[in-house]
């Protein structure tokens, strides 16, 4: 006895929660007790009649309810889970009824923590029918997210009950941060000994070819040399060395304290834009390239070069979180042992080594290194203020011997 009187308090409870979730419902219930009321105080038929009609009406809407949301399938397809800023999410919904009644104002929404509207719609499927649903969801933000479950909603024509169920499962989406083009980028070159005169065997293609040597199966056809191969008869193909180019190290400052702005206009926004387009830069001129990043995480990516670096270097660039405790002062005392004649290294901070400010962004920070000071010092240094083009800026048009001793958001160096 007492365990049924607890699960009718219960279903008490969860009633009265939906009621006052619900106006419809609620305003429904309460002009029920009323007519009930009223009906048991008068006698009168009137109030009998209506409280009839109005407790049959929530009874008929609850039923309504229930059947549309159940005998239903939802199968859900996702295109990819590795995407990049600018690119689409598509996910393909397939809703198919098992029920003989018609199901009217189903209410699909595929949930998502992505920054940005949640993908809706509202269907309709016929007896026994089925549907197609196509999401397409912008990626606006590097990050990682979360899609799904698909949740369907229905109700009844008088919106008293509303019942949402989910299906299929969650499903993570990494979204890699964009690179852009910098054509006029430049970076000084390490002290390399021999100025050129040290070479080595590479398989990638170089403008430095070194001679030639017999086809092996799997060998590219664009390095065939057909000269030597009509001369010898047999198949020849080309071999190249690598330029005595230095190891290049990037390293984002991602010190929560000198951080500044908010969303996509905030500096840790523009280092990861500038690190990535710099990684991008390196990697297509085929350079040894390593990244440093001390935030949320430490990241501390050794020098290599090829497209699986770069691929480690923009996932780590899209968990970037500038919430580090580590001046970048500390981090270049700590990691300095990396860093020596034969390397470049580019700082990207939203401030100068002296105070450390991104004041252009809103951070409370006083005073402000001239740059013009790191021109005199032989270190070329670039400014990127908010809202700039990122291209143009790393570029004559950002270096400090050009730019105003003003305030600056980031600065490659």
């Amino acid at each position: 006895m007492t365990r049924v009187l607890d699960g009718m308090a219960d279903a008490l409870r969860r009633f009265l929660r939906i009621c006052y979730r619900n106006q419809n419902l609620l305003f429904v219930v309460t002009a029920l007790a009323t007519m009930s009321i009223f009906a048991f105080v008068s006698g009168y038929w009137f109030f009998y009649r209506a409280a009839y009609v109005l407790g049959g009406l929530v009874i008929v809407c609850l039923i309504w309810a229930r059947v549309h949301a159940g005998a239903l399938e939802v199968a859900v397809e996702r295109a990819n889970d590795r995407l990049q800023v600018g690119q689409e999410a598509e996910a393909r919904v397939r809703l198919r009824s098992r029920s003989k009644f018609t199901k009217v104002w189903l209410e699909a929404e595929d949930e998502t923590d992505m920054p940005g509207t949640p993908a809706r719609t509202v269907l309709t499927l016929p007896s026994n029918g089925s549907r197609n649903w196509k999401v397409n969801l912008r990626c606006a933000r590097r990050g990682i997210y979360r899609a799904g479950p698909v949740r369907i909603t229905t109700g009844d024509p008088f919106g008293l009950f509303r019942l949402t169920r989910t299906y299929g499962e969650g499903r993570q989406l990494l979204v890699l941060p964009r690179p852009e083009e910098l054509p006029y980028f430049w970076s000084p070159v390490a002290q390399l000994p021999g100025e050129g005169s040290v070479r080595r065997r590479t398989h990638y293609v170089t403008p430095n070819a070194s001679g030639v040597r017999d086809y092996y199966p799997g060998d590219s056809y664009n390095r065939i040399h057909w000269r030597s191969t009509a001369r010898l008869g047999r198949l020849m193909v080309k071999t190249f060395e690598m330029d005595p180019t230095s190891n290049v190290w990037v390293l984002v400052d991602l010190d929560g304290a000198v951080q500044g702005g908010a969303g996509d206009e905030s500096t840790e926004e523009y280092g990861v834009r500038i690190a990535t387009s710099l990684a991008y830069h390196f990697v297509q001129s085929n350079r040894v390239l390593g990244l440093i990043a001390f935030g949320e995480e430490a990241v501390v990516l050794d020098p290599t070069r090829g497209s699986q670096q770069y691929g480690r270097i923009l996932e780590a660039l899209a968990m970037a979180r500038a919430s580090g405790v580590k001046p970048l002062s500390l981090v270049l005392e700590e990691e300095g042992r990396r860093f020596g004649r034969h390397t470049t290294l580019i700082i990207v901070t939203p401030s100068t080594s002296e105070s450390w400010e991104a004041a252009s962004f809103g951070a409370e920070q006083p005073g402000s290194l001239r740059l013009e000071a790191l021109s005199t010092l032989g270190v070329p240094a670039y400014v990127v203020r908010c809202g700039s083009d990122i291209s143009l800026m790393l570029g004559p048009a950002g270096m400090a011997a050009h730019a105003a001793p003003e305030r600056q958001k980031a600065t490659a160096r």
